[in-house]
């Protein structure tokens, strides 16, 4: 244990870090950090089972500071507890480059968890952590995987809606190895919270099935923050909300309670009054080395002493290893892929039937994968053959059940996949990629290993009409970086998408089609992204594809062979794996000197990068049987045969 005069200390040392990062950046917001220093001193010294030298040891305790804006709070324990930030680092706070950006990011600074901002996110992200982290220990004992997800929300996170969905979640989980404190202050930017918020928070939660204890104002007693914490360790049957009344800009004398304490930064002489009450001297970024040493080697020889001792319970523990690695991995065993289904040419299946037959074929083999939907799992090739619910009473089950709660799933599946052990799939109909878009984008930025299943890709949905046709999505997905995003031709380009899933070191996202399409092709062009599919000997105009719409190309390429034109058909099941091959290849395949038709049942924004001309829907579908609409609007042999003719006779004009 620290002495108590260090623990005063460091808690003067954060509240400083708090005010001086964010007015030497000119940027920032200092409020909640100073509020919640004896909080995270109390986690960081006293609580959590951690090692800095070890930030990626799979049994540690896990923390996520689901209110991102409070940064500064995190890299400045990450700073004392030895995690390899300097003093020049918390200098450089939210400037290019550096290790402390305004928002902490996965895989940028060690020691943090998960990539948080947007409010609400880091919060689900912390119930899918604990969903992992409690599957693994079913999987394998607690001998190797027995620890906490401690999450630090505050009212903006509670407002947000993917909170609820995922709290719902996580009481019906029952989620005992997860405690969230509510840093419950009373303000938002605008102003107190009761302009706008008047839920009780306490009791919304019990409703969900928490357990739930008010700490009411111990925001400043260390024991008794650390015996609330413990107490809700103790509760192993159901998530635990702590809340906390805290006061911001705590002990600023001109702003605590303010909230212009949220994110305005301080100016120097509201620094220096605030550094008077403390009782520290008034210069920036004060830290005591010897304050500072004593920390780390606290922190270090506990987090050495954990360790060691988990290193001798795993050496001893009596469980395959080669699925443990694999797990961990996100990947798959040594030669899974031999067991992926092939596809007898002529054959006529949905994608979304593929992919179900591809998880199902290679569920030993990935021994990570979880899957499920939003009450959807029949309907979006989902459902695991053989398996369990992952509940309280089977929590080692792979098919998990997320209710329709597509913006929690997205979130909840990227926490999994950052826990580590556990590589998430979760389908859902494509039209409702607008309730997930910010986990999908949350996933490409953190590099989570994530396989989001998009079905009923577009119009063909049919009698549903436009409210349940995606027509603009698929551009949405394609502009956000980081992300791989494949639209498989027919199940042969399904049982390789899958494959390329699982070999790909971030999030998937695996659009596929609702009605029967045509086995036309071996599947090896998602490997590069493009390939060609059916060729002519003097070839005249590119028919380029994705998804449904090659086995119309392929239709309309024989057509236009019968009238003397040759027609290249080729399949792009992949924007971004097509942009990765060399360039020699990108131009074999799509000759400059050839006109190029793109056909796609969706918007045509981006196609213009690849087409001379494009065949598309940019405008929103109707309620008639799919194959009327598609026919309706010119996804169609005929139309094809027809523009392909004029794209040739205008290209011999020029």
């Amino acid at each position: 244990m620290l002495t108590p005069e260090q623990d005063q200390q460091a808690i003067a040392l954060i509240r400083g870090f708090a005010m001086d990062a964010p007015l030497h950046a000119n940027s920032g917001h200092q409020g909640t950090a100073m509020a919640l220093a004896p909080l995270a001193h109390v986690l960081y010294s006293r609580v959590m089972q951690h090692h800095p030298q070890q930030p990626a040891w799979p049994d540690r305790d896990r923390f996520i500071l689901s209110g991102g804006h409070a940064s500064i709070l995190q890299y400045s324990m990450l700073y004392l507890a030895g995690y390899g930030l300097e003093l020049d680092d918390i200098k450089a706070f939210r400037q290019w480059g550096s290790a402390t950006p305004g928002h902490p990011e996965v895989g940028h600074t060690a020691g943090v968890e998960v990539t948080t901002g947007p409010l609400g996110q880091g919060f689900a992200n912390a119930v899918g952590m604990a969903l992992a982290e409690r599957h693994l220990r079913a999987r394998f004992g607690a001998d190797v995987q027995q620890h906490y997800t401690f999450v630090v929300a505050g009212d903006g996170c509670l407002m947000e809606g993917v909170s609820h969905e995922a709290a719902s979640l996580a009481g019906h989980q029952q989620l005992g190895n997860l405690i969230c404190v509510y840093d419950d202050n009373h303000i938002t930017i605008d102003g107190d919270t009761a302009l706008t918020y008047s839920d009780d928070a306490a009791k919304r939660f019990e409703a969900y099935g928490w357990h739930v204890e008010d700490l009411g104002e111990a925001a400043d007693d260390l024991d008794a923050l650390e015996a609330g914490l413990r107490r809700a360790m103790a509760v192993t049957d159901k998530p635990s909300l702590l809340v906390l009344r805290s006061h911001i800009g705590v002990p600023s004398p001109d702003f605590t309670d303010h909230h212009s304490a949220h994110g305005n930064p301080f100016k120097a002489e509201h620094v220096s009054r605030t550094k008077a009450v403390m009782g520290i001297p008034d210069e920036p970024f004060w830290a005591p080395a010897d304050l500072v040493s004593a920390y780390r080697s606290h922190c270090t020889e506990a987090g050495q002493a954990a360790t060691a001792a988990w290193q001798q319970r795993f050496d001893s523990a009596s469980f395959d290893r080669a699925e443990w690695d694999a797990c961990w991995a996100g990947g798959g065993i040594a030669g899974w892929d031999e067991a992926l289904p092939t596809f007898e040419q002529g054959e006529k299946i949905a994608t979304r039937v593929a992919i179900e037959k591809a998880f199902n074929a290679t569920l030993a083999g990935v021994p990570g994968l979880v899957a499920g939907a939003a009450d959807l799992t029949g309907n979006t090739g989902t459902k695991l053959a053989g398996q369990v619910a992952m509940a309280p009473s089977t929590p080692e089950g792979r098919q998990l059940y997320y209710g329709i709660r597509e913006h929690g799933m997205g979130s909840v599946m990227v926490g999994m996949a950052l826990h580590g052990g556990v590589l998430p799939a979760g389908g859902t109909f494509f039209v409702f990629l607008d309730y997930m878009r910010p986990p999908v984008r949350l996933a490409a930025l953190s590099g989570a290993k994530v396989v989001f299943v998009f079905t009923h890709d577009s119009v063909g949905v049919g009698e549903d009409g436009p409210t349940h046709q995606p027509v603009e999505h698929l551009a949405t997905l394609r502009a956000i970086p980081g992300l791989q995003v494949i639209r498989p031709a027919d199940a042969n380009e399904t049982s390789a998408a899958w494959k390329a899933a699982v070999e790909h070191n971030g999030p998937t996202a695996l659009v596929l089609s609702r009605q029967n399409l045509t086995v036309c092709t071996d599947g090896t062009a998602v490997a590069v992204g493009a390939e060609v599919v059916v060729d002519a000997n003097e070839p005249k105009v590119v028919l380029l594809a994705s998804g449904s719409e090659v086995s119309l190309c392929v239709e309309a390429a024989a057509q236009l062979a019968a009238s003397g034109i040759g027609a290249r058909v080729v399949s792009m099941p992949s924007w971004d794996r097509f942009e990765a091959q060399p360039a020699a290849y990108r131009a074999d395949t799509l000759p400059s000197w050839l006109p190029v038709l793109s056909v796609e049942a969706g918007s045509t924004l981006g196609w213009a990068k690849y087409a001379t001309d494009s065949i598309g829907i940019d405008r929103f579908g109707a309620s008639a049987p799919g194959g009327e609409v598609l026919d309706r609007l010119g996804l169609n042999v005929a139309n094809v045969v027809a523009r392909a003719t004029a794209l040739v006779a205008a290209h011999a004009s020029n």
